[in-house]
């Protein structure tokens, strides 16, 4: 005989590292059922056995009814919703490992923030190319894991191709802390969670370097018209990114060295090498430094003007000192600033 539970809304968490984690945590606490994926088996076992994920949200206690398992096609069986929370550059194997076992009408919910590398695809279009049937739908907004697992306010968008469905999962996961907010521009919001990793460096390296919170706020501030100029040209609005996936990700990240975009720029603006700072022991996880380069080469592709990802996409990849690009952006022309 099913139990009361078995009736609830399934999602399936694909990715059990912090921000999967803790996504999780808010679906269970929201009332539905919840399996957290990880191929991770010291996760696995960590969860199972403490019901603490101890390598990435070490101070949050998981509710016994999460379950997790390290076996995808058992776990995608059940699932009602799909929450990918891995990694950009992981999206398209997960979604290829996943494609034979969704039906078309599961609706898919991506936490990734990224521009896939080679395609120059944002994740939403690499879901679409291998799963072109299946509701597509994306989590962006200024949210720190351990905040939103803590039970914290949390404001996020969510942006989806079907308005009806989006809506269904927005009231099926949100609560009084968690504060989900509909949006049908899936560009705008996936280009202000990809760039803000990276005006995020940008805003480290300021910071690293003692250079004041004035450069702080005008690199926030330009940091937002680059958005806003490359989601134009893919299709975006600018109203998008004046609200929670643009400019309310862009503070969060770029006032906090829990970021860990902003506390790599900060290393590297003190004065260490970026080979040091981006080794995996120091930076781990930092989605910001791939962006960087798939955001030069869709900005060239485009033909967007983007100084500032420019100058952190050259910094990354050693082609020019710290300080001589700091000098190449401030010597600059000067003009308006609408058109700069």
């Amino acid at each position: 005989m099913s139990s009361f539970r078995d009736e609830l809304p399934h999602f399936l968490v694909v990715g059990a590292g912090s921000w999967g984690t803790a996504l999780g945590i808010v679906i269970n606490r929201a009332g539905n059922q919840v399996t957290l994926w990880s191929r991770n088996e010291a996760v696995v076992k960590s969860v199972r056995d403490k019901r603490v994920n101890e390598q990435y949200l070490p101070d949050v206690f998981l509710d016994p009814d999460i379950h997790i398992t390290s076996d995808l096609s058992e776990a995608a069986a059940k699932a009602d919703y799909i929450l990918l929370a891995v990694p950009s550059q992981q999206m398209r194997p997960t979604c290829i490992s996943l494609s034979d076992q969704l039906s078309r009408d599961i609706p898919i919910l991506l936490a990734a923030k990224g521009i896939e590398r080679g395609s120059l695809l944002l994740m939403h279009e690499v879901v679409n190319s291998i799963m072109p049937h299946n509701p597509v739908m994306v989590l962006s907004g200024p949210n720190f894991a351990n905040e939103v697992a803590a039970g914290l306010p949390t404001a996020t968008t969510i942006a989806g191709q079907s308005r009806t469905i989006t809506e269904r999962l927005i009231y099926t996961i949100g609560g009084r802390y968690f504060r989900p907010y509909y949006s049908d521009d899936l560009v705008g919001v996936e280009i202000g969670g990809a760039l803000k990793n990276v005006i995020a460096i940008a805003c480290g390296i300021a910071t690293g370097m003692q250079l004041g919170e004035n450069a702080r706020a005008a690199l926030i501030t330009r940091g937002l018209a680059e958005m806003q100029r490359l989601a134009r040209v893919k299709g975006g609005r600018d109203e998008t990114l004046a609200g929670l996936a643009g400019l309310g990700d862009l503070l969060l990240s770029c006032s906090s060295r829990r970021s860990r975009n902003m506390s790599l720029g900060y290393t590297i603006g003190r004065g260490e090498s970026v080979a040091d700072a981006l080794s995996p022991n120091k930076s781990g996880l930092t989605e910001g430094v791939v962006t960087a380069e798939s955001v030069y080469q869709l900005s060239r592709q485009q033909g967007v003007s983007m100084p500032i990802c420019m100058m952190v996409h050259e910094i990354l990849q050693g082609t020019v000192e710290v300080k001589a690009a700091v000098e190449q952006l401030l010597a600059r022309p000067l003009g308006n600033e609408e058109l700069y």
